[in-house]
């Protein structure tokens, strides 16, 4: 028996939500926190197109190398790892064992040898959106830094929460397979399984108390964190840092607390950037809960340890991702682990950005064909180019020679 039309219009409004930003919510600061960008959306390079514009068809057509524009000055060696990681996993998939086997034999230093081989090994299909436009919206995002401790005490008075334990994950897949990246989140009230509260109602009740991981010392930067995802903690009493990571979420839809802002005629909408937030919740403070409230999503997360600083948090794939080499994508149009070729231009700029990247994420607000979250890294240079990129970007998914592109396309 297949769902109904209105049980698909319903189940399609609930965001999949395994993260807010890292693994599976890759959202950036520009589109999430302030609903806007000052600066106008730009165009990436590109060559003239093939295809009739706007005329439905595929979401994927095969293509050449020559093809990419900007394919033969890319370091494909800085994209070698990405793959490489990425391939430890997709190598046990018949149509990727393959490339990925021949892939341990590549000597990753000889650029020349790394552009043969993506050249012997794969096929790129150009994305298009359903209208039949090959462009579309390019984001960023990056993992913060904050100063906490694992005791509430002075300027520490924000909790970072582990997941509750009565937060249901109901995984729609086992009845509808074509809902397979569709999960709805909720609890058990007598013999009902009703929503999870809100971000404003779990502030109200004590029904967090005792799943507090650590405590930090900037609600505002708590709230940015949630957006990301995943960030770092600095514990200045055992001058450790941790990661904490994307654990689960509550289930509600994000709302933009920079929309909300422009709503209630406090800010213009060209203003309503995070840093105007963080100065407007500096000038009202005791409006801040009402703020912060009106976001009734709210993300959970988990402690580990940061062996290894120079490497990223775990994106959607499990595998962690490489500064400017990872991307969130929409993983019903885009194979996670696969390759993609991006061009698109650097934020506040038309220079062109156009490199090989890796599927390795996703994100509830990462919606669509040609869609992309750039993974910046860490640290304020990666923050400050996150948070003002909103650039127009095409996309071409590598996949192994001889395999299919995902049904429907």
């Amino acid at each position: 028996m297949n769902p109904s039309p209105m049980l698909l219009n319903r189940l399609a409004s609930v965001p999949v939500l395994k993260r807010l930003s890292v693994p599976a919510m890759a959202v950036s600061v520009a589109v999430l926190l302030a609903a806007c960008q000052t600066t106008p959306l730009t165009t990436a390079p590109q060559q003239p197109s093939t295809r009739p514009a706007a005329q439905p068809g595929p979401a994927m057509r095969a293509t050449s190398f020559a093809q990419l524009p900007g394919w033969n000055n890319d370091d494909l060696r800085e994209a070698w790892p990405a793959l490489q990681s990425s391939c430890s996993a997709m190598i046990r998939k018949p149509e990727w064992r393959a490339a990925c086997s021949a892939a341990q034999q590549v000597n990753a230093s000889d650029l020349g040898f790394l552009r043969s081989y993506f050249e012997t090994y794969f096929t790129p299909y150009q994305l298009f959106n359903p209208d039949g436009t090959d462009t579309g919206l390019v984001t960023g995002y990056y993992e913060p830094l904050l100063k906490g401790s694992r005791r509430r005490a002075g300027p520490y008075q924000t909790p970072l929460y582990q997941a509750p334990d009565d937060l249901l994950t109901i995984d729609m897949a086992a009845v509808y397979p074509e809902l397979k990246n569709l999960r709805l989140r909720g609890k058990v009230v007598g013999r009902k399984v009703v929503p999870y509260p809100s971000r404003a109602e779990l502030m109200q009740s004590n029904s967090l108390a005792g799943k507090e991981i650590v405590w930090v010392d900037d609600p505002v930067e708590a709230f940015f964190l949630q957006v990301q995802g995943s960030g770092r903690v600095y514990l200045p009493e055992s001058k450790e840092t941790i990661r904490v990571a994307y654990a689960d979420q509550n289930g509600r839809p994000y709302k933009s607390i920079g929309r909300y802002l422009v709503d209630k005629g406090e800010m213009e909408l060209s203003q309503a950037s995070a840093q105007n937030i963080k100065a407007w919740v500096q000038a009202n403070p005791a409006r801040k809960e009402e703020l912060l409230n009106a976001n009734p999503s709210y993300v959970f997360f988990r402690e580990e340890k940061l062996p290894d600083p120079s490497k990223g948090p775990k994106g959607a794939q499990g595998i962690p991702l490489t500064p400017q080499r990872s991307i969130a994508v929409d993983p019903q149009h885009v194979p996670l682990g696969a390759p993609v070729f991006l061009s698109t231009t650097l934020p506040n700029s038309d220079r062109p950005l156009q490199r090989l990247v890796v599927a390795q994420d996703t994100g509830g607000a990462i919606r669509g064909v040609v869609r992309a979250d750039y993974f910046w890294g860490f640290g304020d240079e990666a923050e400050d180019r996150a948070g003002s990129m909103k650039q127009r970007g095409m996309m071409w998914v590598l996949l192994p020679k001889g395999m299919n592109p995902p049904s429907g396309n």
